[in-house]
């Protein structure tokens, strides 16, 4: 076989496994929710298999560029959220909800266990039609299993601002400080009650 053969056929299938690499990154789609407590959100997700990677933030708001004194003050108009990638082909968005659902109180208005005020309230972000309609139904079939209605939001993503760094994987990286704060706002507790179904 001749080299120039040989080196065309090498290329080729060095930029395939590029392309390939590229089409694999593009699969990736994104999910956001606020569900109290920022630092709560993370772990289950962390852990399902088909989950990329997790960022706590601050999305809903009208502020730019917020900060946690901010939006812990309510004045940004920001929930705290979390921002979860994941892989399409290994988890579906509606077994992202079915997580989300276990993880978050969704009769209080107020907020979320011990954290009141409107910066801690459960809610879905949908960034696509379809995320809107899977989001809907899911919280139907959430009215339905605990038979009460739910008031968990269902609203338009918007922009997502990352929290400031000492706030990401919290949970890993003060391990102590983060069960403390767990127990102490009751946020077990409230959720072994509401699904002891």
């Amino acid at each position: 076989m001749p080299k120039i053969l040989i080196a065309f056929l090498s290329f080729f299938i060095f930029f395939k496994g590029i392309t390939m690499v590229h089409a694999e990154e593009e699969k990736h789609d994104v999910a956001i929710l606020a569900g109290g407590c920022f630092w709560c959100m993370e772990p289950p997700f962390d852990k399902l298999e088909g989950v990329i990677s997790t960022v706590v933030g601050y999305t809903g708001g009208h502020t730019k560029n917020p900060t946690y004194e901010g939006t812990s003050s309510g004045e940004t108009g920001h929930y705290e959220a979390i921002k979860v990638t994941y892989d399409p082909s290994k988890v579906s968005f509606k077994e992202i909800l079915d997580v989300f659902w276990r993880n978050v109180d969704p009769f209080d208005a107020t907020g979320q266990f011990c954290d009141k005020g409107s910066q801690y309230r459960a809610a879905i972000f949908y960034l696509t039609k379809e995320q809107q309609e899977t989001a809907l139904a899911s919280k139907e079939d959430i009215e339905t299993l605990l038979e009460r209605e739910v008031v968990t939001e269902v609203i338009p993503a918007s922009d997502f601002y990352d929290a400031e760094e000492y706030h990401k994987e919290y949970y890993l990286k003060n391990p102590i400080r983060y069960k403390f704060y767990r127990y102490n706002c009751g946020r077990d507790k409230r959720l072994t009650e509401i699904f002891k179904k």
